[in-house]
């Protein structure tokens, strides 16, 4: 299956005037290469070890004449196998959580928090009370939706960024 394109050019792409150039732009110029791939009679486990190596969510299966033939995502692996097999039912969630995690207080400014979710490559931050409660989640697909979709696009920008080793902490700190 090919992708077509659908309605119009976004709004924000139209009145910035680089139309052209992103028009011009090719999905080569963007793709990752070369593309991760895994045998298709390779294991889950070898799936979710090649994911985890080359930090990818994704993998092209290939069959024994190099053809893809699908892919297969983290997602996948999840909703089709560890949510079916019994031995993953044992595993507690504290043995594979991240232990340090990014998290910001209510009273904090969105703008303080988008900036930590860019600086620290997180999509999702727990928000806390003063008592360090929890309270909810902040994702930037809220700030996007009910905040600023342009504030969520720098945020979004700095969290794809690749760069070297990072450390997570809290932002309150």
């Amino acid at each position: 299956m090919q992708i077509q394109r659908r309605g119009r050019m976004p709004r924000s792409v139209a009145s910035s005037g680089v139309a052209s150039r992103v028009i011009d732009m090719k999905i080569v110029d963007i793709i990752r290469q070369p593309a991760v791939t895994i045998p298709v009679s390779a294991s889950i486990a070898t799936a979710a070890q090649r994911m985890r190596a080359w930090n990818v969510g994704i993998l092209t299966v290939l069959d024994e004449e190099d053809r893809l033939v699908g892919v297969i995502t983290d997602r996948d692996i999840v909703v089709r196998f560890v949510s079916r097999d019994e031995t993953a039912m044992h595993v507690r969630v504290g043995d594979v959580m991240t232990p340090k995690v990014l998290t910001c207080f209510d009273s904090q400014t969105i703008e303080d928090a988008a900036a930590a979710m860019g600086d620290h490559q997180v999509r999702r931050l727990p928000v806390c009370d003063e008592a360090k409660r929890l309270l909810g989640v902040l994702s930037v697909d809220r700030i996007a939706e009910e905040y600023s979709e342009h504030l969520a696009g720098e945020a979004l920008g700095e969290i794809v960024e690749t760069r070297g080793g990072q450390v997570t902490k809290d932002l309150h700190r």
